[in-house]
């Protein structure tokens, strides 16, 4: 609540005009203050009283690709049983306020106003709340109010089409990757025997030695495993074009292009961010994350994605099966909406990264996607050709190519995503 320049100054009269009349005696200046005082009173209950308003909107759609067209619709209603008069509303979108016709809205009455979500940068456009600004008659005070939530609209990067992608030691006949649901004859471990397991599976040697069922756990060798690692450090970005990061923009337009062809072709693929990355806006986590996704079992997850965080920050939420056939995520965890929130930090290193990376040995093709600024620190990239058997760099906004064969490495060199799609279309050497 705050009271106007009209108010102030009336304010200031009735204590002179107070002041005077008691002073000297005069009772018409002390009835004239009075009735001043009086009048700045009423002004703070009528501008006090709550409108009550309900406020419902919706996003059509609420999720886009960088430059679709998306649209905010907001239907405000009087609920109360007394005009809303000397009101004035506003609603936010992004960094603007769009005006919301509700000057004298009747009770029961409601008005609905359209209009587009600006969708020319990827990220998070929130929108709402409604902010009403209400005014007295004469105009002594304002009271502004929200009402309604902020209703966040999710800008994806652009996804250009991959026509190849990773393969396996070994495809099928009919050109589609082998993907038994329990794993082909490769051993991996054992576990305990839960409720629906194959009784084939047992291992009765080990079951007898340790007192209860063990069953083996098998993997699919044929079945490639993609990790997109995206370098988010300022660092690795230095350039700006009207405080835009633009390789930045490319790099996640990239992963999102490579997320997108591994689920078309039901493939496991791992997100990780080499900083702690920016997800507020509903990720369910800040530190340096990652997000899984992939074919390979009946609900969609897969084998390599579904772990939790080991505590030191590297793990994040899982989102199997968040990504449907045509790339679109369907949570705020999803691969597209982290790539939507994700931001560039000034923490974490492309050294750790790899350390983790090396560690953990998420999968076998890996594919890490950075910056200009980040050419001295591929060798900490190349180490990893042992843990992983495929690795490809992408450098993004460099002035000039990267030498081949730099750090060991298969560099492609693009100015956007656009001209990585092309380039990784050439990359054969899977």
């Amino acid at each position: 609540m705050g009271i106007t320049a009209r108010g102030i100054g009336l304010l200031v009269a009735a204590v002179l005009l107070l002041g005077a009349g008691f002073r000297f005696g005069y009772p018409e200046l002390t009835l004239l203050g009075a009735a001043a005082g009086t009048a700045l009173a009423v002004a703070l209950v009528a501008a006090a009283r709550r409108p009550r308003l309900r406020v419902a909107r919706r996003a059509d759609p609420d999720r886009v690709a960088r430059g679709e067209p998306a649209t905010m619709t907001l239907t405000v209603r009087n609920a109360g049983r007394v005009g809303a008069a000397s009101m004035l509303a506003t609603d936010r979108c992004g960094g603007r306020m769009v005006p919301v016709p509700v000057l004298r809205l009747r009770p029961g009455a409601d008005t609905t106003v359209s209009y587009p979500v600006p969708t020319s940068r990827r990220g998070v456009v929130p929108v709402g709340p409604l902010r009403v600004t209400r005014r007295d008659p004469l105009g002594l005070v304002v009271l502004a109010r929200s009402y309604g939530d902020v209703v966040p609209v999710w800008v994806h990067p652009r996804i250009h089409p991959l026509r190849a992608v990773p393969t396996g030691a070994g495809r099928s006949l009919d050109g589609r990757v082998d993907a038994v649901p329990h794993g082909s004859i490769t051993f991996d471990s054992l576990r305990e025997y839960v409720v629906g397991d194959e009784l084939r599976r047992v291992h009765w040697r080990t079951s007898a030695r340790v007192g209860e069922l063990m069953v083996r756990e098998n993997v699919d060798t044929s079945l490639p495993r993609i990790v997109v690692l995206l370098d988010n450090r300022s660092t690795a970005h230095p350039d700006r074009v009207d405080g835009v990061a633009e390789s930045f923009e490319s790099a996640c337009e990239a992963a999102a292009s490579v997320v997108t062809a591994a689920v078309r072709e039901d493939l496991p693929v791992v997100l990780l961010f080499v900083g702690a990355d920016d997800t507020s806006a509903g990720s369910g986590g800040t530190g340096p994350g990652r997000t899984a996704t992939g074919g390979g079992g009946a609900d969609g997850t897969g084998r390599d994605g579904a772990a939790p965080g080991d505590g030191d920050g590297w793990g994040g939420s899982a989102a199997g099966g968040a990504v449907g056939g045509d790339g679109s995520g369907t949570g705020p965890s999803g691969p597209l909406d982290r790539l939507a929130a994700v931001t560039l930090t000034g923490k974490g290193t492309l050294e750790a990264a790899a350390a983790r990376l090396r560690r953990d040995r998420l999968g076998d093709t890996l594919v890490v996607l950075t910056g200009p600024g980040a050419t001295e620190d591929l060798g900490h990239v190349g180490a990893l050709r042992g843990a992983y058997p495929s690795v490809v760099v992408g450098i993004f906004g460099a002035a000039e190519p990267t030498p081949p064969g730099a750090a060991g490495l298969v560099v492609v060199d693009a100015a956007d995503g656009a001209g990585f799609a092309a380039e990784w279309d050439g990359v054969r050497r899977w």
